[in-house]
């Protein structure tokens, strides 16, 4: 909201040396953010002055343009110039180059002097252009900085001015206001006005508050039979509450709709953000911005016979005043007459009753529309106005005769209108919100013994009634504050008024004992781990397309897996819930590739999200009562599971190629050894076989076990035509895990045995067995029948041609052995080697090469 010093001056006392940066101190105090300031002197600097064109000579030039040189009387005539600057002529009339035709020789315009700066930094200083000396220039709205329109000059006559030549145009157009702009939260919506504004203004430096609309609601006249017939029907009100709850209507005749806008009011307009159209649609504006309640003018003439406010019907259209034409939908609240819609109530009229300069006669509708229907039509039709923004947040209900009344008034006044005796003024009463306050609640929640005065004082303050009961206090909301509604916000209003600053602070003590959980240990030694080793952390958008999900969260190729769509996605490709990390990492390294990367090793860490038998739950419950633990566990039942997954993604080269060192790709092995690191960084054994994905590549993945040969992840290189459709290198490596499961099967505390301090003996086996036995398995066969003695085994060589019977395959194994209380002989190392030969041929028939 912005708040134009000088509008806000009319109704609270601000001090006349108070600067914007003062009034955004006061509002801060009672709760209110600050945004800015907007000074049009931060852009905007003298001389600049009335003037008065005295001749204009055509001149075409030879680039085709025609520019007009003028002489301009920036002083009284008689009078000598007191402005000193270089180029500008003391006779007080000044030769100057125009290239707008919108003027003529007496016309009064605005003049920038040299000396002058305009929004941009445009300096305005004497210069010799077209063949003259040009000292100034004749502005334009938009060159001053105060208006879009650049199709000529400003004439002052048409905003009704005749002002003496040589005063300052600056203070002319009100451009020594300044305006302090705060953030209003949406539970205060009165505060998007500067009645509101100024009432916490008040609030704020102590001053008494004098509502001007009660003078305005004292002079409104009662409904009588001569008003317009208006009708409040609600087929299908949301939530309850019937869409309108009070329609005011008011007409006047003879306008003149071409008048100008006064000086005052454009400026206050432009300073609060809004643009001066005209004077009608100024005025229905001004009254929205001064006392919190939108309007909207019709043009009596355009309409056919009384107004009906309604729900839509099937099939309506509307065609707004931004020119579109809207598909209704049955919530969406109309205003309508004799021939259908004629306004989108609460958020936009429509362009069949638009007023314009034609415009005579004039009917104004003040109206209370509901705040939740006003909000889903909103953004229903993606149209936001500054109606509906006070709308959706609630206006006072007891507000529209005078907000009309205000309208009747200015359009006498700056418009020549006459005032119809008929006044239309509908709708049901709203009952006042009525609160009990217990007398030690206030204490209780903020820590201060508040007194009675005090508790009394700030509640009468913002317009409360207080009665004293023997508990403590029954509190009758004012009409402009929906948002108080049981003691909490009241005690709020209390703590605010009286001050924050009161309130004491009171660091809380950290329980001693705690720090991270087992989880979060092992969960950051893993990251760590991944990061040493040379891996970039990236964080990907968790939302991904149902192919995405189909693809990366199932082996098998064609199935469908259960997914969480999104009810409002952010873009309709991603409309789900991840089940895998790896499209939103795969979307990552595609944009660092596209930005010149090329060797590249990422891993991100997050949920995923996977659907159970139930999805949401029915029974959400109220606020302000625990739910039972059946309502609980219904709800917790609709939770989807979420585990946390880890996941990486490799490309190009390990690392660049540097004398000496000659780097190789990327691929499954390192993909490979990282899943492998997160598992030994937390203690849990991982199990690697020959796995299948249809990601992945047929030949080079590897599925990731837990010791009961549950699949926790695979890890390999990505399927060839994948890349290719990805546009993604032709050699890129992933893994994935499933790390609240890898955290599941770590068992206990992993024990640290003793290093032996006695030499290893080493001896190699070569094995011939059937080609489709895995080089796993016989190496758990050797270490099983080598006993204690064999400190590791590792496989080294696996042969296949020569020499070799089809079918069949040759393993060479590397074992090493050791005791930890003595040298072993090789006798005794060769002892064990055989004991291992036997169980492997007799578990696979593995014969000794």
């Amino acid at each position: 909201m912005r708040i134009p010093l000088s509008w806000l001056r009319e109704y609270a006392p601000v001090p006349a040396d108070a600067t914007a940066e003062d009034v955004m101190a006061a509002l801060v105090k009672v709760g209110l953010e600050e945004e800015g300031v907007h000074r049009p002197t931060d852009e905007l600097t003298g001389p600049i002055v009335v003037g008065q064109v005295l001749s204009m000579e055509p001149e075409t030039h030879s680039n085709g343009k025609t520019v007009n040189w003028c002489q301009v009387r920036v002083v009284p005539e008689g009078q000598t110039q007191t402005l000193t600057g270089k180029g500008i002529e003391e006779s007080g009339v000044q030769g100057i180059i125009c290239g707008a035709h919108n003027f003529a020789p007496g016309d009064k315009v605005v003049v920038t002097l040299p000396g002058a700066v305009l929004p941009g930094g445009f300096a305005i200083t004497a210069r010799k252009t077209y063949g003259h000396k040009s000292a100034g220039m004749i502005a334009s709205v938009r060159e001053l900085g105060i208006g879009d329109d650049h199709d000529g000059i400003l004439v002052l006559s048409t905003l009704g001015l005749d002002p003496e030549l040589g005063s300052d145009a600056m203070e002319l157009l009100g451009l020594y206001d300044e305006a302090a702009e705060v953030n209003v939260t949406p539970d205060r919506g009165y505060a998007l006005s500067m009645r509101g504004i100024a009432r916490e203004y008040c609030h704020a430096t102590g001053e008494t508050f004098d509502d001007f609309v009660l003078d305005l609601a004292a002079k409104a006249p009662a409904a009588n039979a001569g008003g317009l017939p208006v009708t409040l029907t609600d087929s299908a009100p949301i939530h309850g509450k019937d869409g309108c709850t009070r329609f005011v209507t008011r007409q006047v005749t003879g306008v003149n709709a071409a008048a100008p806008v006064p000086t005052w009011m454009s400026s206050r307009l432009r300073l609060a953000g809004v643009r001066s159209i005209s004077l009608p649609v100024d005025i229905s504006n001004y009254v929205m911005l001064e006392t919190g309640q939108p309007l909207h003018f019709y043009d009596a003439d355009k309409l056919d016979g009384g107004i009906t406010v309604r729900r839509a019907q099937a099939g309506e259209k509307l065609t707004t005043l931004d020119e579109k034409v809207r598909e209704l939908h049955p919530e969406d609240l109309l205003i309508t007459d004799s021939t259908g819609p004629i306004g989108l109530a609460g958020v936009m009229g429509g362009a069949s009753t638009e007023v314009g300069t034609e415009t005579t006669n004039i009917l104004i509708e003040a109206a209370r529309f509901d705040e939740v229907s006003i909000a889903r039509t909103s953004r229903r039709h993606k149209l936001s106005s500054d109606a509906s923004k006070r709308f959706e947040r609630g206006v006072d209900p007891e507000l529209q005769a005078a907000a009309a009344q205000r309208a009747v008034d200015l359009l006498v006044e700056l418009a020549s209108a006459t005032v119809e005796e008929g006044v239309t003024d509908t709708g049901s009463t709203v009952e006042p919100t009525v609160i009990d306050l217990p007398a030690d609640y206030t204490a209780g929640r903020i820590g201060i013994d508040y007194t009675e005065a005090q508790i009394t004082e700030s509640l009468e303050q913002i317009g409360a009634q207080v009665e004293r009961t023997e508990t403590g206090y029954r509190v009758t909301a004012p009409s402009w504050r929906p948002d108080l509604t049981d003691k909490e916000h009241l005690t709020e209003e209390i703590a605010r008024l009286v001050g924050y600053d009161l309130i004491p602070s009171t660091l809380p003590v950290a329980p001693p004992g705690q720090g991270l959980s087992t989880e979060q240990l092992l969960r950051r030694r893993a990251l760590n781990a991944l990061a040493a080793s040379g891996l970039t952390e990236v964080s990907a958008y968790p939302f991904v397309s149902e192919d995405d999900n189909n693809l990366w969260a199932s082996p098998v190729a064609g199935e469908t897996v259960k997914s969480i769509r999104l009810a409002n996605p952010i873009a309709s490709q991603q409309g789900w819930m991840r089940r895998s990390l790896l499209p939103g990492l795969t979307e990552v390294l595609k944009r660092n590739l596209s930005r010149g990367f090329k060797n590249l090793a990422i891993y991100e860490t997050g949920h995923v999200f996977i659907p159970g038998a139930q999805h949401g739950s029915s029974q959400i419950p109220g606020l302000g009562v625990r739910p039972s633990d059946e309502v609980l566990a219904d709800l917790n039942a609709g939770i989807p599971d979420q585990p946390r997954h880890i996941a990486g993604l490799f490309c190009g080269l390990v690392h660049e190629e540097t004398p000496g060192a000659v780097p190789h790709s990327l691929d499954w092995r390192d993909a490979l050894d990282s899943a492998t690191l997160v598992a030994d960084v937390i203690g849990v054994k991982l199990e690697v076989v020959k796995g299948e994905h249809q990601a992945f590549h047929p030949g080079r993945t590897a599925a990731l076990t837990l010791a009961d040969g549950t699949v926790i992840g695979y890890a390999g290189e990505l399927h060839p035509k994948l890349l290719a459709e990805l546009d993604m290198p032709e050699r890129t490596a992933a893994f994935e895990l499933n790390f609240s499961a890898l955290l599941n099967g770590r068992g206990g505390p992993t024990i640290a045995t003793g290093i032996s301090g006695y030499p290893a003996t080493n001896q190699d086996v070569a094995l011939i067995v059937d080609a489709d036995v895995p080089a796993k398995a016989v190496a758990a066969a050797l270490a099983e029948g080598a006993g204690d003695l064999l400190e590791d085994v590792r496989v080294f060589d696996d042969y296949r041609g020569a020499g070799i019977d089809e079918g069949k395959k040759s393993l060479a194994f590397a074992l090493r052995f050791r005791a930890t209380d003595r040298t072993l002989t090789a006798d005794e190392a060769s002892a064990a080697r055989s004991s291992g030969v036997a169980v492997a041929a007799d578990r696979f028939g593995a014969v000794q090469r």
